[in-house]
């Protein structure tokens, strides 16, 4: 039962005339959203939001298996032609893991050259980065082999203790420190990568604090994996990505951020970092799955790519081509032959 004075609306309604409440002061327009009569200057201004969007990536990463998605790529040559494939569908840069006969992630100067080699001997522009973990004994040897070579353009700090997955990730301070400093004897770009907002708290007082980096730098935000920063459903993805970006700028007032469209955040966060403003990595590295609510897989690096590119239509940005990838992260141009 409603208690609404209908007989007192009636009265209300005769004695306005049946009119809403109208009077234009800005006769001859009646409401403008460019300007106003009273003075000078734009009141709707556009928005601060580059135009350029980097969507960079990865392609196979360290951890999924063929038990969880039947199409990752693990051979040296599936990587190389997933990378080949999106760098001749407009990707912005690449990020490259290699993986032994077993399918798991290896520190491998070889193998490193024989997917990055023939790729940088076609497309010269592209920017090629790519994790250097060393996990096993004699690993940091090879990390500085493949830096000293110059196979990579850019290369990941991980200043992090944390579980991904059922595995404990944990970079001990002396070695946040030390490979920071080879990447940067090496010439190479430093990426400040992400997982909690602990995180970033360890880059401040390791890195920031230290004086061993500047303001500006290149950081790239890995959430929504099981143990990173949770993004369950929407409320926490948009709660968490505006909370780590902000820590992120208090920390690095010119910091360049990419987001990782990982784990069941998939799509959705990837919209979500390009609205911001912010730019993008996709790819089999970082998730399997196509959409948060639904089982459809990722069939190819390809497919990701363009799902994210269709994001950046929508939206009304434009994918950035890896020369210009170059200019917006600070990184070195491609040395010519």
């Amino acid at each position: 039962m409603t208690s609404i004075d209908w007989d007192r609306v009636q009265a209300g309604l005769e004695r306005g005339g049946h009119r809403c409440i109208s009077q234009p002061y800005g006769l001859p327009s009646l409401g403008n959203p460019v300007e106003s009569a009273f003075f000078e200057g734009e009141i709707s201004p556009r928005w601060d939001v580059p135009q350029d969007l980097i969507i960079e990536v990865a392609i196979t990463g360290a951890f999924v298996r063929r038990t969880e998605n039947p199409s990752q790529p693990l051979t040296v040559e599936e990587i190389r032609d997933e990378a080949r494939a999106c760098i001749e569908a407009g990707a912005s840069a690449i990020h490259i893991h290699v993986r032994d006969e077993d399918g798991y992630n290896v520190l491998d100067p070889q193998r490193f050259a024989e997917v990055i080699d023939p790729l940088r001997a076609d497309f010269p522009d592209v920017f090629f980065d790519g994790c250097l973990v060393c996990s096993l004994d004699g690993e940091w040897e090879k990390m500085k082999e493949v830096l000293d070579a110059k196979t990579l353009d850019g290369c990941p700090i991980n200043p992090t203790a944390t579980y991904v997955g059922d595995t404990l990730f944990a970079k001990p301070a002396p070695m946040i420190l030390e490979k920071t400093r080879l990447i940067l004897e090496a010439e190479s770009t430093v990426e400040i990568a992400v997982y909690t907002d602990g995180d970033v708290a360890n880059a401040d007082r390791y890195l920031f604090r230290s004086g061993l980096l500047e303001h500006g730098q290149f950081w790239l935000i890995l959430p929504a994996l099981p143990g990173c920063s949770p993004m369950a459903n929407p409320r926490q993805m948009a709660d968490g990505l505006l909370r780590m970006s902000r820590a992120i700028y208090d920390t690095d007032p010119e910091a360049k951020i990419m987001v990782c469209a990982a784990g069941r955040a998939t799509s959705y966060l990837a919209t979500m970092a390009t609205l911001l403003g912010l730019h993008i990595r996709v790819g089999m590295e970082d998730t399997i799955w196509r959409w948060p609510h639904r089982e459809d897989l990722i069939e190819s690096n390809l497919q990701a790519l363009e799902q994210a590119k269709s994001i950046a239509a929508a939206l009304g940005r434009d994918v950035a081509t890896p020369l210009r990838y170059r200019e917006i992260m600070g990184a070195a141009a491609p040395v010519a032959d």
